[in-house]
């Protein structure tokens, strides 16, 4: 589905990725609904785009509240009059612990907003998109989607569920004008883990470096934009989302192992 003239909701949109996708997306012509639950930063991401309510629409939502989603598409098509596509973008990552030492309540807040809001926003737009002549919905899971990250476990099981529920949707909707993209980004230079809670990273020599390698937002936000103005079925940002696909694919067991040795120090820093 190409952008121009579309009106395109970006949840979020109020920092990292989120904030990248609404700028490219007013740059191709498209109109946006920016969804964050900050609503300074979807000012600023108005700000930034230099462009009036006309073109950019912020709307201050908790994502995992169901019943505040579900309200979300009148309120997108009051505005705009109209809503073709959806990325679900928004998302936290947990705490760097194991399972046996994650509390309850923040496995159900993992789970509820990378999943189930997810889900929640899919379900309540989607009667919508299949009236509209073409739509789309991009889910952003994650390479913990497909290979195990010790630590991140819960999170790798939400991220693997939007995996497998976008795909799920795919099939479902192949023969309708929907079409359905999953997308698995591997280390993007955001301040996820700020925004998840968990206080700024620690600055040393390994997490400037990994900083370092991580893909630009901006570059992240350009492939998805091209994923989804190709139709695409898949797509992995970054070369170490694509080489663990690969690896993941031929060895398991091998792969997961490496991944844990690679995990070990950022358990041991919490």
């Amino acid at each position: 589905m190409k952008v121009n003239n579309k009106v395109i909701v970006v949840t979020g949109a109020g920092s990292g990725i989120g904030r990248e996708l609404s700028l490219q997306l007013l740059k191709k012509n498209a109109n946006v609904a920016g969804v964050d639950i900050h609503e300074n930063a979807l000012a600023e991401t108005q700000q930034i785009a230099g462009v009036g309510d006309d073109r950019f629409k912020g709307f201050v939502l908790d994502i995992s509240a169901k019943t505040k989603a579900d309200a979300l598409p009148n309120e997108v098509i009051t505005h705009f009059g109209q809503v073709d596509g959806i990325i679900n973008n928004a998302g936290i990552i947990q705490k760097f612990i194991h399972v046996n030492d994650l509390a309850i309540e923040d496995i159900n807040r993992v789970m509820n907003v990378n999943f189930f809001g997810t889900l929640y926003l899919t379900k309540a737009f989607l009667p919508h998109f299949l009236q509209r002549p073409e739509s789309h919905i991009v889910n952003i899971s994650s390479m913990g989607g497909f290979i195990p990250f010790p630590g991140q476990t819960i999170y790798g099981a939400a991220k693997a569920a939007v995996k497998l529920l976008t795909e799920g949707l795919y099939t479902e909707l192949k023969d309708t004008n929907v079409r359905v993209t999953v997308i698995h980004p591997g280390a993007i230079a955001t301040n996820i883990t700020e925004n998840s809670g968990l206080g700024k990273p620690k600055v040393d020599a390994d997490s400037v470096k990994q900083s370092k390698m991580a893909l630009p937002a901006s570059k992240a936000a350009e492939i998805i934009i091209k994923a989804v103005e190709n139709n695409k079925y898949r797509a992995t940002i970054g070369k170490d989302a694509a080489m663990l696909d690969i690896l993941y694919r031929l060895n398991p067991r091998f792969a997961t192992n490496f991944i844990g040795k690679m995990m070990k120090k950022a358990l041991r820093n919490g």
